[in-house]
């Protein structure tokens, strides 16, 4: 990626933070970075191009946050702690579909890596486990849960069948 690259994905990412994904646009990229809005289709053809990147950036810095825990409920709440750090950002990894061809190769599995070992290796696990954490941030940034609920509590309670040994399927 050229310097000019990065700091068109520097500023994306600025606005992101900021305003959410509705605040991206190619004029106010363009603002941002003091340029006129055309010049950046000189390094991507579209918006979307800018959100893949700022999705691979945001995939990268999870998943070496995700590296440093040493067990599945540390793992968990690294991930809740970076959602709620960087809800912007987070919405716009996980709404709507993966721009996965926009993506650079490999970016999506390393980022799942260190959930897929943290149970294992089994990606049906890492699947499910995903999926209920996604859900308890997505409803917590949503404000959907009532005033004084434990969701430290609730996270506890959620985790608890993944991190249970499992029992050996019966032949």
């Amino acid at each position: 990626m050229s310097e000019r690259t990065e700091q068109i994905v520097d500023a994306a990412r600025a606005l992101i933070d900021e305003g959410g994904s509705a605040a991206l646009t190619m004029r106010a990229l363009g603002e941002r970075l003091g340029i006129r809005a055309p010049s950046l289709y000189k390094h991507f053809p579209d918006k979307g191009a800018v959100e893949a990147q700022v999705i691979a950036f945001a995939m990268r810095e999870l998943a070496t946050a995700l590296s440093r825990a040493g067990s599945l409920p540390e793992l968990a709440a690294t991930y809740r702690a970076y959602a709620l750090a960087h809800p912007h950002r987070y919405r716009l990894m996980n709404s709507g579909p993966l721009p996965r061809r926009l993506l650079p190769p490999g970016v999506e599995e390393a980022a799942a890596l260190p959930l897929v070992r943290a149970v294992g290796g089994d990606p049906d696990r890492a699947r499910a486990v995903w999926a209920f954490a996604h859900g308890m941030v997505i409803l917590e940034l949503d404000g959907r849960f009532p005033p004084g609920a434990d969701l430290d509590g609730a996270w506890r309670t959620g985790l608890t069948p993944f991190t249970a040994p499992q029992a050996t399927p019966a032949r």
